[in-house]
């Protein structure tokens, strides 16, 4: 029989940016029965989350919900709405996003990379400026699309995406705006129809707290009006049938009963205590996890402090330390998981996961395994981190929801 839980004693520290900790609440959640999905019961079900999501993406437009990971929502996100040979504009700002644009070059796509200039390409968010002064060589708007990532997860960057929107407005560019927010939904500011995003594209397992499995396609009516001629080959992911039948709260597929449950609860979750709150409490753990970086006088990744995440911290390791034999330590030692460094950036930063069921404690006992295991790898640190956390959590309460008394 295979063994599912072989950590000693307690509970396991997963700390990497996702999947994230899932809390108790939503677990119990997806323990319910699996229900007809043609029933009226489950009609109720996929209104609701139908709606709720949306407060979420902050849209009053549809929100596809596929069961599928981020990956299929990238797919879903260009075949709708964009023909074969179409020139995309792409901007990397690490693995996810390099990884976006290697999915619609195999699409059949013509996609065309911006970055930020230098040898700091991973290191710092969108560069607006870039795409306007692109868009606007465009003189023929060969550009279809413009695809930037929101929260890029293998950096802890945030990009802004309004200001993406401002610069292509400022070109008088008809692209549309694509959007990755798949570790940004939930845990940071995402506005969809204030941003002017023509498709959002998230998942599940970052900031909505729920495992792996739920993708989501935020579209705007330019982005709806765009796959009505839209002929790269499209089935499943196709959104009209979807759009037609999610007016009565079914699927043209069969749906994952068991993770909308988990949606549900959820959405509940966050909008019981305020997408405000929700936002504030990322941002909170996010300062608290970089004082202790800065306190052991290592480099975070993100080199901007304006864009550093709410959801990661990248951690960069010295030169000729390997960062994935530092996570080894910690894993091996103190049961917690740390994320790997990606592509260009792997064996030289680890990234420490502030999101999903997590609070000050959680932390602080993440931080004390990263300290400990710099340590054992021989690692010099200018300071306890650990004691600049505390310093930082203890001296900036969190702002508490008001709960309505029973």
């Amino acid at each position: 029989m295979l063994t599912l839980d072989f950590h000693p004693t307690g509970r396991h520290f997963l700390q990497i940016p996702g999947p994230s900790p899932v809390p108790d609440r939503v677990l119990r959640a997806m323990s319910l029965p699996t229900i007809d999905h043609r029933g009226p019961e489950f009609a109720a079900l996929g209104l609701k989350v139908l709606a709720d999501i949306k407060k979420v993406f902050q849209t009053r437009q549809p929100v596809m919900i596929y069961p599928a990971s981020g990956t299929g929502a990238w797919e879903a996100a260009l075949v709708n709405t964009l023909n074969i040979g179409d020139h995309v504009l792409m901007y990397e700002t690490g693995h996810f996003a390099a990884l976006w644009q290697k999915l619609a070059t195999r699409l059949g796509l013509k996609t065309e990379v911006l970055s930020y200039p230098g040898a700091e390409v991973w290191r710092h968010g969108v560069q607006a400026s870039l795409i306007e002064e692109r868009l606007k060589a465009d003189t023929q708007h060969s550009i279809k699309a413009v695809c930037v990532v929101h929260n890029e997860t293998s950096t802890g960057v945030t990009s802004n995406i309004a200001a993406v929107r401002r610069a292509i407005d400022a070109a008088k560019h008809p692209a549309l705006l694509l959007v990755d927010t798949i570790s940004g939904l939930g845990s940071a500011d995402y506005r969809h129809d204030e941003w002017g995003v023509d498709v959002s594209i998230s998942g599940s397992q970052k900031g909505l707290m729920l495992p792996p499995g739920i993708s989501f396609n935020a579209v705007s009516a330019k982005a709806i009006e765009a796959s009505k001629k839209a002929t790269l080959p499209k089935s499943f992911w196709a959104w009209d049938e979807i759009i037609e039948m999610n007016k009565t709260g079914y699927w043209p597929t069969t749906p994952n009963t068991n993770l909308l449950y988990a949606l549900s609860e959820a959405c509940d979750m966050l909008l019981e205590h305020g997408l405000e709150t929700v936002f504030a409490r990322h941002q909170r753990w996010g300062e608290g996890v970089r004082s202790a970086v800065k306190a052991w006088g290592l480099q975070i990744q993100c080199a901007d402090p304006s864009v550093y995440s709410p959801i990661l911290t990248g951690v960069m390791t010295p030169e000729g330390v390997d960062a994935d034999a530092v996570r080894k330590i910690i894993y091996e030692r103190f049961d917690c998981s740390l994320g790997t460094g990606l592509g260009k950036v792997k064996g030289k930063m680890f990234r420490i996961g502030h999101l999903g069921d997590c609070n000050d404690l959680t932390l602080m006992a993440a931080l004390s395994g990263c300290e400990m295991g710099l340590k054992l790898a021989g690692v010099k640190l200018a300071g306890s981190g650990v004691q600049a956390a505390m310093d930082y959590f203890s001296s900036h309460a969190a702002v508490v929801p008001q709960r309505k008394a029973a």
